[in-house]
């Protein structure tokens, strides 16, 4: 399968990734799936691996990295801006639609874990999307805070916020934080021994250009960001909700029962394993189903 380096403009942004022209296409415009990686994640953490197995079923697949991170460009490096990542999937859209083998019309979005609540907002508010697979979505910020953070904890975090905007203010760099720390109660952005373990291993093996850091503002951002109040608004774009039965690092019932606010046509998939267990050994429970959701609605 020949994938080709790509790049396109995000207003003022480049960003840059892979496309992968679908299996047995033979000229012909067909339908392709837009597709980035989770917090702080690169796309080579087995982005290509999914990209691959919608190719074959005659998807083409566009992935890129999001802007700060990767082979993207953006400042300030290794910031998370969820609303700016969101923006980012409307301009894929766009560059898909000027490439030759893609068919405007049949386009779908794929995102996991933080980019699994980007796609969430994209299908309800972008019209071009036409599918939609979400897997091991982030729900609620605010949620997901109290899930992971000791509400003792909370308040030395709103603090270190504070102080962190007020350096900001007199011209002083942002501070950043870990993303995972072998110690689950050591200040990280991702606090579960899971994130660690995957993390540490998938940077070491398949992405050395990830780096175990972020901006602490993304981890206020992280805070503040509720895609899933734009579930009910997705409909009639056709919806999986993809969900780790062993997820604790966005808890699998958060995701579950806000599943219930989404319309028709929609479908639950309840994965077994752990959160990170989607991109390893749960592989083909995870894109099988995507794949497949893509193909029903789409074409392939």
């Amino acid at each position: 399968m020949t994938r080709r380096d790509i790049e396109f403009d995000a207003e003022g942004v480049t960003l840059r990734g892979w496309f992968y022209p679908a299996d047995g296409a033979g000229g012909s415009a067909g339908p392709a799936v837009v597709m980035a990686h989770g917090f702080s994640a690169v796309k080579e953490m087995y982005l290509d691996r999914f990209a691959e197995a919608f190719a074959a079923a005659g998807l083409n697949a566009l992935v890129f990295d999001n802007r700060c991170f990767g082979a993207s460009d953006g400042e300030p490096r290794q910031e998370i801006d969820p609303w700016a990542q969101v923006r980012d999937y409307r301009h894929a859209i766009t560059y898909l639609c000027t490439v030759p083998e893609v068919d405007p019309e049949r386009i779908g979005i794929w995102g996991s874990s933080y980019s699994g609540g980007h796609v969430l907002v994209v299908a309800a508010i972008d019209r071009r999307v036409k599918a939609v697979v979400s897997q091991v979505p982030l729900i609620s910020g605010h949620a997901n805070l109290r899930a992971l953070v000791r509400s003792d904890f909370i308040a030395g975090f709103r603090a270190m916020f504070d102080a962190d905007r007020l350096a900001r203010f007199q011209g002083k760099p942002p501070a950043m934080v870990p993303v995972v720390d072998k110690d689950p109660l050591a200040p990280s952005a991702l606090p579960t021994p899971d994130s660690w373990e995957w993390f540490s291993s998938t940077g070491d093996t398949r992405a050395p250009s990830w780096r175990n850091e972020v901006t602490l503002r993304s981890v206020e951002m992280f805070t503040e960001y509720e895609p899933g109040v734009y579930l009910p608004w997705i409909s009639p774009t056709p919806l999986l909700l993809m969900v780790a039965a062993g997820d604790h690092l966005v808890p699998s019932e958060l995701a579950i029962a806000a599943f219930d606010t989404a319309h028709q046509p929609k479908e639950l998939v309840i994965m077994p394993g752990g959160h990170f267990d989607a991109y390893t050994v749960g592989f083909e429970a995870s894109s099988g189903p995507a794949r497949d959701w893509f193909v029903k609605h789409l074409g392939g």
